[in-house]
């Protein structure tokens, strides 16, 4: 059983659903690991991760949609309006998302479904930079 780690830097351009899927699975084929278990974990409180459909961007939007519903910005009622509009609802829209992901990995890939990917959801309206850690625990063949 083998450990590797990797810190994965994405460059969000403001609100919405970046699909890292790609980069994930890239870093998983340079591991050499075949059969494991990977987590992925997001270092900030306003943006979280999700696995969501990657075929028809018109979830992503209903996505947001249904979220700028939900939890609209400049609420009245937050307190915490430190770095905008955007800052409370942007901690509020985390909670009710993920912070990690498990995703099992099976013959060097993840062992995602068809329509699978995993998506880096940026919650604040401004361009940031996030880090992502990746853990990846397994065997090589």
């Amino acid at each position: 059983m083998i450990q590797k780690q990797h810190r994965l830097q994405i460059a969000a351009q403001g609100r919405g659903l970046y699909n890292i899927t790609r980069e994930v699975q890239t870093w998983v084929n340079q591991s050499g690991v075949q059969t494991g278990m990977l987590n992925l974990f997001v270092q900030h409180t306003s943006c979280s991760l999700i696995i969501q459909e990657n075929a028809d961007p018109d979830v992503l939007t209903d996505m947001e949609m249904f979220m700028a519903r939900l939890v609209p910005d400049g609420d009245g009622a937050f307190l915490h309006r430190d770095e905008g509009d955007d800052d409370m609802s942007a901690h509020i829209r985390m909670a009710l998302t993920q912070v990690s992901l498990n995703i099992p990995v099976h013959q060097g890939r993840l062992a995602l479904g068809v329509w699978q990917g995993v998506y880096l959801y940026e919650h604040r309206t401004h361009a940031l930079s996030r880090h992502i850690y990746l853990h990846l625990m397994g065997e090589c063949s």
